[in-house]
């Protein structure tokens, strides 16, 4: 089986270990301290969303993959997974033959709903009110053995009531107390997800990082870690946000029941759609170029 016409030359052996070295020693930085809470049955109010909310193993994020169309040169000894590459003549390379019909589904629907949410105009109204709104009224304080309440649960209500609600982001707005659902200028769901997602929000600029690994190893290692570095930032910003008081961990409120906390948020919040406009028209490329 020939390489593709256009493949470039192959990565040599020594070039290709050393970005596998690289992306392993950056990505371990987060992998290693997550397997020592775990063992120690510890909380993160930061980082756990990476083994809650996500679903990808770690032991795949700390392995490397070149992404379609790098040819890499072997030898003998290395062994690379039959599942994607093909390997013959010294050169491997990830096997366009090897995706199958729902990996392919998949990234098609990954490809359109980043192009959606990419034509829209930003919405930077929000100010992290959602997680507010999933603790309203106490009945669900979801990271309560992590951090406690930064304000009284009488305050985080009352400025539910009184602030407009617009989480237009199904993953965030599924959590939401039962009594502020209706409060939500929208409705997303699963199913309307493509009708709702916009790029201003912090939850799918976070979800950037899903989505490269759902089209994992398709797309490169390399642009993984990208978004997993992001998505880690936007979750800080997001969690200081929140009515938690994250001082132990060493996070400064971002105080959004405040005229100039709000102000802070939208500037933070400026910033990842700025960068996250960048990553997912990269992502999306990469995507062109494998379907």
């Amino acid at each position: 089986m020939p390489l593709p016409v256009q493949s470039p030359d192959p990565l040599s052996l020594s070039q290709w270990q050393e970005s596998a070295k690289r992306h392993r020693q950056e990505v371990e930085a987060i992998t290693i301290p997550m397997r020592a809470r775990k063992s120690r049955g510890e909380k993160h109010p930061v980082y756990d969303f990476l083994h809650t909310y996500y679903s990808f193993p770690l032991g795949r994020l700390e392995r490397w993959h070149p992404g379609f169309g790098v040819p890499l040169e072997i030898d003998q000894t290395i062994n690379l997974p039959e599942k994607y590459y093909h390997q013959e003549g010294g050169v491997a390379w990830i096997d366009s033959k090897k995706l199958t019909f729902k990996a392919q589904e998949r990234m098609q629907r990954i490809h359109r709903l980043l192009t959606l949410t990419q034509s829209r105009p930003p919405n930077f109204s929000c100010h992290g009110l959602h997680e507010w709104a999933m603790v309203y009224s106490g009945s669900d304080v979801r990271h309560r053995e992590s951090a406690p309440l930064r304000l009284p649960q009488s305050e985080i209500d009352e400025l539910v009531s009184r602030r407009p609600l617009c989480c237009s982001h199904f993953d965030a707005f599924r959590f939401f107390a039962p009594d502020t659902i209706l409060l939500n200028r929208f409705t997303p769901t699963l199913l309307t997800r493509e009708d709702h997602e916009q790029p201003g929000c912090i939850h799918a600029n976070m979800d950037l990082y899903k989505w490269a690994y759902k089209s994992s190893p398709w797309i490169s290692s390399d642009f993984l870690r990208k978004t997993l570095f992001f998505a880690i930032e936007a979750r800080s910003i997001d969690m200081r946000a929140s009515p938690y008081d994250l001082s132990d961990y060493g996070y400064s409120p971002i105080p959004i029941e405040t005229t100039e906390g709000r102000r802070k948020y939208e500037r933070e919040q400026s910033g990842l759609y700025r960068r996250g406009l960048a990553l997912r028209s990269e992502l999306i490329a990469a995507l062109d170029k494998i379907l």
